[in-house]
């Protein structure tokens, strides 16, 4: 049966489509990566279909574009939490289709099937296995989720690295200012006073 998806056609006149992707990619071995039940609804395709898909081209996927997800780390993605995150994206998204969900959902999956994920490279790698028409104009979105984080990033670390030097050259006036001080104090002290000359007679 042919599964039809309500979505907004993506295009360069959407430039917050991508925007919508981003909380999708979450951070697994300090790599940006995408589930690969999320990265199958944004395709057009059921998680199966991507799964087999890679497994026919394992070797276009070497370890830095895909792997699978160890039990804890699948299970993380399970919590509440990331699953009402990708509801909220399906809904931006428009992604109605209750079947391709279900499929793709991590809530209905079976908690000992190891999940896929899939770094920057690799969604790029998938859409072209794949070979749909779908999936490589939303290969497009997904591209530019995963370099809009990363310059993100990099800006926070800028950021982060002025305001570190910033912080140390206060200290280093900071420093001088209190050297400065403790030379003065003793000029700013009043003059001692002078001996008082005692009354009466002295041998």
């Amino acid at each position: 049966m042919r599964r039809h998806y309500r979505q907004p056609a993506p295009d360069d006149k959407s430039p917050a489509f991508h925007e919508l992707i981003e909380p999708l990619i979450f951070l697994i071995q300090d790599r940006r990566v995408m589930l690969d039940a999320d990265l199958a609804r944004l395709y057009g395709v059921t998680t199966k279909a991507l799964n087999q898909a890679v497994k026919r081209n394992s070797d276009r996927f070497p370890e830095d574009f895909a792997f699978k997800l160890t039990l804890q780390q699948a299970a993380s993605l399970r919590s509440p939490g990331s699953e009402a995150r990708r509801q909220a994206v399906d809904a931006d998204l428009q992604i109605t289709n209750r079947s391709q969900s279900v499929t793709g959902s991590q809530k209905h999956r079976n908690p000992h099937f190891l999940s896929w994920v899939f770094t920057e490279h690799g969604a790029l790698m998938a859409a072209n296995v794949l070979r749909s028409e779908r999936a490589v104009q939303m290969s497009v979105f997904v591209i530019r989720a995963f370099v809009r984080i990363r310059e993100q990033i990099s800006a926070d670390s800028a950021i982060l690295r002025r305001l570190a030097e910033i912080d140390e050259n206060l200290l280093r006036h900071d420093s001088a200012l209190r050297d400065l001080y403790q030379k003065l104090l003793p000029l700013l002290q009043p003059p001692p006073a002078p001996p008082k000359r005692s009354i009466g007679f002295h041998a």
